[in-house]
């Protein structure tokens, strides 16, 4: 067997990680009108042999929170003294968000609406112009994790260019149960590293400002799943029961009247055309409605908020050339293999151990 090529040093923001160490470096990227500066933290894990350079980044909104969560499960998973490779590790992309709460930077600016950015720009274009030059220029391929927006929760899902070979080789080493061949968005993170020929999938999974144990969960296995994939770690049996499907088409069901809400499905339902969804009625419960199904599907993504206004967007559906019931089935066996190494890690971030389904 030949021998393992050793790694070389790598420098992210004038600091240089050796072979075998992990070190972390603050990226300062802004002053706030304070002359505070605004940094993002940054972990690299710099393998002792060589091999991939790997981005895990989260938080690009500041009030997506379980990726934050799976990059900490993640450092604690990975010795440098085994990695092939480097894993660069940013939990929390949008500082100032993070510290607020919020989605956004203190212009109301969406940082994935930003990339490539301006050295000379707002807070949110300085922001993205530094992470994508002191950081991802310096990568092999990446992983963005998300959640859903305030009160919306997301089944957990992969978004990504299939057209390019390597992202797809990504996907399905990522093994969630659903796949979205997702266009790329002019300003988002996933665009600009595809135009850089970077491999960038994106994760969705679970809602904003609550950690959901289902999401974190994949999000952690899928990425080391990766990882395996791309030789960075030794490959383990893993189980391998979950055959992810590719949506052909997602879209959102909307409430035809205000008032508030009682769902009758939940994240990973299989729905037929005609379907009733929910049941709307004002608060005394007179005119009562429903959202109905408009076609075979299943279910996504939800608004967790159980007020709504005409025309809001209350469930997302993903549309299937197999049978719904095999969807659902994968959807299944993502749970089970979550529920299997959640435990003592659940307890300790305060998520209930029972198995998610039963929740």
């Amino acid at each position: 067997m030949a021998k393992a090529k050793l790694n070389q040093p790598i420098t992210l923001a004038g600091v240089t990680v050796p072979p075998g160490e992990r070190t972390i470096i603050d990226l300062e990227v802004a002053q706030l009108y304070t002359h505070s500066p605004l940094g993002t933290p940054i972990e690299v894990v710099n393998g002792k042999y060589a091999g991939p350079v790997l981005l895990v980044s989260a938080a690009i909104h500041g009030d997506e929170l379980n990726g934050v969560e799976a990059v900490r499960q993640l450092l604690n998973q990975i010795k440098p003294e085994r990695l092939k490779g480097v894993l660069i590790a940013v939990p929390v992309v949008n500082v100032f968000g993070f510290v607020h709460k919020s989605r956004y930077l203190p212009d109301r600016r969406d940082l994935n609406r930003c990339f490539p950015g301006s050295e000379r720009g707002s807070i949110a274009s300085r922001l993205a112009y530094q992470f994508l030059n002191q950081v991802v220029k310096h990568c092999t391929h990446i992983i963005d994790l998300h959640t859903g927006a305030l009160h919306r929760s997301n089944l957990p899902q992969i978004r990504a260019n299939l057209a390019n070979p390597a992202t797809d080789e990504m996907v399905r080493a990522f093994a969630a149960p659903i796949i979205i061949d997702a266009e790329l968005r002019d300003g988002s993170l996933r665009a600009v590293a595809e135009s850089l020929d970077i491999p960038t999938i994106t994760y969705e999974g679970g809602e904003a400002l609550r950690f959901d144990s289902l999401a974190i969960g994949a999000a952690v296995n899928g990425i080391l799943g990766v990882m395996r994939e791309l030789g960075m770690i030794r490959k383990t049996r893993r189980k391998g029961l979950i055959n992810p499907v590719i949506a052909r088409s997602t879209s959102w069901v909307r409430a035809n009247e205000n008032g508030i809400v009682r769902s009758q499905v939940q994240l990973g339902d299989s729905v037929t055309k005609g379907q009733i969804l929910a049941y709307v009625s004002a608060p005394l419960g007179l005119n009562e409605g429903t959202i109905e199904a408009p076609k075979s599907g299943v279910v996504i993504g939800q608004l967790t908020l159980p007020l709504v206004n005409e025309g809001d967007a209350v469930f997302n559906l993903a549309y299937f050339e197999e049978e719904d019931e095999h969807v659902v089935e994968q959807v299944g066996h993502l749970i089970d293999e979550v529920n299997e190494g959640l435990g003592d890690e659940a307890l300790r971030i305060g998520i209930p151990s029972r198995p998610y389904d039963e929740m």
